[in-house]
């Protein structure tokens, strides 16, 4: 997918978010979870990431029912993600409409588990 491509329609999937992605994208907005600066609908290489935090080097998908049908496609995705540095944590879309507390403590505790950057970012320690 060309740059200009990934970029149109990364603009197209914020403006049609899906209801769950809407009621997460609330709390990480605007520095409001841990400080943090999230992006939504972000080209990376060749896919287009839901969530991420660039800073902290986290992914976050959102899965609707679609992708019980492309779990091979999403463990490539994930594999070329991580191969990246980035971790990648999915929910499930009824996750987020029904258990939104345990979603953003399982992101918080991933946040607090994993390592700082690397001190060659500017940060850690």
């Amino acid at each position: 997918m060309s740059e200009g491509r990934a970029l149109s329609n990364a603009k197209t999937l914020r403006t049609n978010q899906t209801e769950a992605e809407q009621r997460l994208w609330y709390h990480l907005r605007a520095h409001r979870f841990m400080g943090l600066k999230f992006k939504r609908q972000k080209p990376m290489g060749r896919y287009i990431v839901d969530f991420v935090c660039v800073e902290r080097r986290l992914i976050i998908e959102l899965d609707g029912g679609q992708h019980s049908e492309q779990v091979e496609y999403d463990r490539h995705r994930d594999t070329w993600l991580r191969s990246q540095g980035y971790t990648v944590l999915r929910f499930w879309n009824n996750e987020v409409m029904q258990q939104l507390e345990s979603v953003l403590e399982q992101i918080r505790l991933t946040l607090t588990l994993s390592p700082n950057p690397s001190p060659a970012c500017g940060r850690g320690e």
